[in-house]
């Protein structure tokens, strides 16, 4: 780890004003002091944030806020995201351990780095760390790497559920820099590698992440998360599904009003998948429809030497997150 300056502002107006090109900020620190002790990264100044008034869990007829700082155990055991959006506590409760999610937070998970190997190792190449050196796992070791939304230039996956189920919801969020405050869909906040894989958000340089709102919907409350990986104790993701649901009518049978779906594990993003989507749309909750849904969620998968079985199990993951959703009604 190689020296650095510390701050430690009292408003977020001082925070962004320390921000730009050599910074980082600091909330739970749970990726930024692994990825310091590693030679990752190495900031000139660290700005530690948690003094700052970013803290809050609120539900209003808008939808649900919360604060950036607010942590991933407080969020997951809170009784109206458990009632509310129950797919946000079961992504957290998935995401680590209980010792990282008590210090874990919102903005910082929604920001982790990839898990990818190359990534972590200084001594290999990797263009997410240092643009243009190449990208090992297009040949090398790829199991847990992605197939979907990756280039030539890098096929690391995205490692967040909670992003995965916060974009299956439509959530929006909040940055602030010295030049003023603005608000970013999710679903657009995350950059796909492309040639510049090192770009991996929308964010401005300085810029913060101060909060999210997930927005009012019939389907929330009808959510679930599911994720598939090696070790349930903990492990990130081979596949995950959020998936929420507006039911119509009443019986034995539903009917699907709208889907809302987005998976993990799998892409270089959190993958929204609006074709499964529109074959749920007006078809009854059956097994079967379920299973010509589903038909299209790897739909152009690029898998490598060692992800091929990744298109399959995204398939069943995605089935069994929606037969789980139906079954728990």
């Amino acid at each position: 780890m190689r020296a650095y300056t510390f701050t430690q502002p009292r408003s977020v107006a001082e925070a962004v004003a320390h921000g730009g090109s050599g910074v980082e900020f600091l909330a739970g620190g749970t990726t930024l002091v692994d990825l310091m002790k590693l030679d990752v990264l190495a900031p000139t100044r660290v700005v530690d944030i948690n003094r700052l008034p970013l803290r809050g869990i609120t539900l209003d007829r808008d939808g649900l806020h919360i604060g950036a700082l607010e942590r991933m155990s407080d969020v997951a055991t809170d009784r109206r995201v458990r009632r509310d959006y129950p797919v946000i506590a079961q992504a957290l409760e998935s995401s680590a351990s209980a010792q990282l999610r008590n210090m874990a937070s919102i903005g910082g998970n929604l920001l982790q780095r990839t898990r990818c190997g190359y990534f972590r190792d200084v001594t290999t190449p990797c263009n997410k760390r240092e643009p243009g050196s190449g990208c090992p796992a297009l040949t090398g070791v790829n199991r847990t790497h992605a197939i979907l939304g990756t280039s030539d230039a890098c096929v690391a996956t995205h490692p967040s559920d909670l992003a995965v189920a916060l974009v299956a919801l439509g959530t929006d969020v909040h940055l602030a820099t010295a030049r003023g405050t603005r608000t970013v869909p999710l679903d657009t906040f995350y950059a796909l590698p492309g040639s510049t894989p090192h770009v991996e958000t929308v964010l401005r340089p300085g810029e913060l992440i101060t909060g999210i709102s997930v927005p009012r919907s019939m389907w929330a409350p009808n959510s679930r998360y599911l994720k598939i990986r090696d070790r349930q104790s903990y492990e990130f993701a081979l596949a995950s599904a959020a998936v929420a649901v507006e039911w119509r009518g009443r019986g034995r049978v539903r009917t699907v009003a709208q889907a809302r779906i987005a998976v993990g594990g799998v892409g270089s993003v959190p993958w929204r998948l609006p074709t499964v989507e529109r074959a749920l749309a007006g078809q009854p909750a059956t097994a079967e429809n379920f299973e010509a849904a589903v038909r299209t969620a790897a739909d152009g998968a690029r898998p490598l030497s060692h992800n091929g079985f990744k298109p399959a199990l995204l398939r069943r993951t995605l089935l069994r997150a929606l037969t789980l959703l139906v079954e728990s009604r």
